[in-house]
């Protein structure tokens, strides 16, 4: 497990202007998410192009920023590890069905982040 960048998420007030803004101004494919919350999932580009792919979210707070989601093999041990180092869990581990479990966090600079662990049983 290498612990990669592997998601990123733009918060937005209108996401469906928001999705029109990066598929006018950078190509990228945008559509709805058949999942239980309001969610668009992002393709950046075609394999084999380097590169991450994302989603855009209804903004929560005035104060959301992009959150970046790294994959660990073990949220529970990554959660302990964070916190251990100085981080906080901001939102704590859950289910995304169909994809895994995720938790979100800040570093000890207040940046907000995701860590998923993958599991297509999670529900």
């Amino acid at each position: 497990m290498s612990s990669r960048v592997v998601h990123f998420e733009l918060p937005a007030d209108d996401p469906d202007r928001c999705a029109q803004f990066y598929a006018d101004a950078f190509g990228w494919k945008i559509q709805k998410w058949g999942g239980p919350t309001d969610y668009w999932l992002v393709t950046t580009g075609e394999a084999p192009e380097v590169g991450i792919d994302g989603g855009i979210g209804r903004r929560q707070h005035a104060d959301d920023q992009t959150t970046n989601t790294i994959d660990v093999a073990d949220l529970d041990v990554a959660v302990d590890k964070v916190v251990a180092s100085g981080g906080s869990i901001t939102n704590a581990k859950h289910a995304v069905p169909g994809v895994g479990w995720l938790a979100y966090a800040t570093d000890t600079e207040g940046n907000p982040f995701g860590m998923l662990q993958a599991d297509e049983s999670a529900a």
